[in-house]
């Protein structure tokens, strides 16, 4: 498949607005010692009398997952957000303990993590060892309706260089264990030590994707398709294409937005893929880099251009991504919502740099917990 078209031009986007879905992670913690704590189960147990199956352990005892149903909107969506942060913080509050949105626990021992009881995770210890020794991460993953695999795959190739511009909004880990680690997001560092993680493949097709996959099964690298960790791809278990590149967002408003975003990159991406355009072939190095710039610096310093490949200062990529996706936001009726709050967040900062700012005022990291377990609910 080759490039037909040399630039973009207006499209019927309107005949696109596919349902969309979120996944959070959360850390577990004590209030009173404000360190992590292995009671992820008892939660879940207990929220899964209101939630039923929107709540799940996770593969460590510090962690604790909820989900929404698809949602056509992004108000539909931000409330049942609210209503599931609520659901999950009352239980944990139940169990004397309390819950946070943060990519990395803050305070703990968190190496080696408690393990979630469950076969399957046992099978993945025995293959991947001591990868599991740093598995107390948190992320954001947003589900969007694409039931066809071979255009999901090269959708995905679209996304490729918009994903570290998601990692910069979107940072909330600065902290591991008691340090500052001088990154927005230390997530994305520790979890792009698994074999088949971070920035996905370029792929030619749904058959080449297919070919990988059954190499690397071969090669020992997946336990099962559950195991391909790489930040795009489509999902295993429901007819939509995952994107899962972010840390947890800090707020309910912020993992709206991070939704609206990237249903909106899978319309434009969708649009230009019914085209036969395939994607631009970004070479895997230079899109390293480029998580390496967005994870290090979030917002602040300067992070790699999606469009030129250029170095710029990070403050100006949420417009070059507003710009790439306007007529998408148009067609959805997220224009708005989103530019008002890619604004704010470039007024208050990051996750990261409100940790931070938590912890600046007194130079303790209690009160980077406690500011994480305030945000956790709705204001």
């Amino acid at each position: 498949m080759t490039v037909t078209v040399d630039a973009p031009h207006p499209v019927p986007f309107d005949a696109i607005c596919p349902l969309m879905g979120v996944e959070e992670e959360y850390l577990v913690v004590d209030p009173e010692t404000r360190e992590v704590s292995p009671w992820g189960t008892h939660i879940v147990e207990r929220a899964a009398i209101a939630m039923g199956d929107r709540v799940c352990t996770e593969i460590t005892k510090f962690q604790v997952e909820a989900k929404t149903a698809p949602c056509a909107g992004v108000a539909e969506l931000e409330g049942q957000l609210r209503r599931m942060r609520a659901e999950v913080a009352a239980a944990a509050g139940a169990e004397g303990l309390a819950l946070v949105a943060s990519g990395t626990p803050v305070l703990g021992a968190a190496v080696p993590p408690p393990i979630t009881d469950d076969p399957r995770y046992g099978v993945g210890i025995a293959n991947y060892r001591a990868l599991h020794d740093e598995q107390s991460i948190c992320a954001g993953h947003v589900h969007v309706h694409l039931p066809d695999r071979e255009r999901a795959v090269l959708v995905g190739n679209h996304l490729r260089p918009w994903l570290p511009v998601l990692i910069a909004l979107m940072a909330n880990s600065p902290y591991w264990a008691g340090r500052d680690t001088g990154y927005a997001s230390w997530r994305t560092l520790t979890w792009g030590k698994w074999p088949v993680a971070g920035p996905p493949p370029y792929f030619g097709s749904l058959r080449e994707f297919d070919e990988t996959i059954a190499a690397l099964t071969e090669a020992g690298a997946l336990v099962d398709p559950g195991t391909i960790f790489w930040d795009v791809r489509p999902s295993s278990r429901l007819p939509t294409l995952e994107v899962r590149v972010t840390d947890v967002p800090a707020t309910a408003g912020e993992s709206a937005l991070l939704a609206a975003v990237v249903r909106a990159l899978v319309v434009v991406s969708l649009e230009r893929v019914e085209r036969g355009d395939p994607g631009p072939p970004l070479a895997a190095e230079r899109l390293r880099v480029a998580y390496w710039r967005a994870a290090r610096d979030g917002l602040d310093g300067h992070g790699v251009d999606p469009v030129t490949g250029r170095l710029r200062p990070a403050s100006e990529l949420p417009g070059v991504l507003l710009d790439h996706l306007r007529l998408a936001l148009e067609a959805t009726g997220d224009l708005e919502l989103v530019t008002r709050r890619l604004e704010r967040l470039a007024a208050v900062g990051t996750g990261a740099a409100r940790q931070r700012a938590a912890h600046s005022r007194r130079g303790s990291l209690t009160d980077v917990v406690d500011h994480l377990i305030d945000g956790l609910l709705p204001t």
